[in-house]
């Protein structure tokens, strides 16, 4: 019998290696599989490079992680932010490498990994600093630069619904970039809100397949990344 179903996300880390790469899903706060990232940190893997949106927000999830200092090298679309401030700080200290990629690249970049197309060529980015030392070619015209796929060892992702083989749905924005990471990753874990039985989930509104899931969480009540940075703010 298939049953994907880990008792708590603790359990389902087990097996993140030190140097992995971690595809972590998350644009803002939508979508954050904060209680996954906070069980990656308690699991103790390090030098990790991951993937993601931004750089995190507070102290809280991959802020969380970054100034645990379990991250070597962060690929993503917006390192900065009004609550960034984690990841300014390594930065300007030399202690975190950034690979800075626009965000349509990074979501096609990462769907190509998971179809096994391991380059393309894109105009984003031509003439910038972004362009250095990439191949570039002319199609009908227009100056295109390459960039290569990316791959994941683990994608930790948040989803709304699961069944216990792993078919997904997402509630609306917090889909993001789930989907594409779930694709691109050995291993897919997913935290949800709910867990129903088989049959439940309507064909035609699961995005992410059972094949794509390795592991299934079911965390009820997350932790709000939004509640917590504004308590901070109160205290102070």
């Amino acid at each position: 019998m298939i049953d994907k179903i880990f008792p708590d996300a603790r359990a389902a880390i087990d097996g993140v290696r030190d140097g992995d790469t971690v595809l972590i899903g998350g644009f803002g706060e939508a979508g954050n599989p904060t209680e996954l990232i906070h069980a990656l940190i308690e699991q103790g893997a390090r030098e990790l490079t991951v993937v993601n949106n931004n750089s995190g927000n507070g102290e809280i999830g991959l802020a969380l992680l970054l100034h645990e200092r379990r991250v070597a090298r962060l690929i993503c679309s917006y390192p900065r932010g009004s609550h960034a401030h984690v990841f300014e700080t390594l930065y300007r200290d030399g202690q975190i490498a950034l690979e800075l990629v626009p965000q349509g690249t990074l979501a096609e970049r990462l769907r190509a990994g998971g179809a096994g197309i391991p380059a393309f060529y894109t105009p984003s980015g031509v003439g910038t600093a972004l362009a250095e030392g990439k191949e570039t070619r002319t199609f009908a015209g227009r100056d295109h630069i390459l960039e290569h796929a990316i791959c994941g060892d683990v994608a930790l992702i948040k989803a709304e619904a699961a069944d216990r083989w792993g078919n997904l749905v997402y509630r609306k924005a917090a889909r993001n970039f789930g989907p594409v990471m779930a694709m691109a990753a050995k291993t897919t874990i997913a935290q949800v809100r709910k867990v129903v039985p088989l049959g439940e989930l309507d064909p035609e509104a699961i995005v992410t397949p059972s094949i794509f899931v390795s592991r299934v969480v079911p965390i009820a009540d997350p932790i709000s990344e939004r509640d917590h940075i504004l308590a901070l703010e109160q205290a102070r």
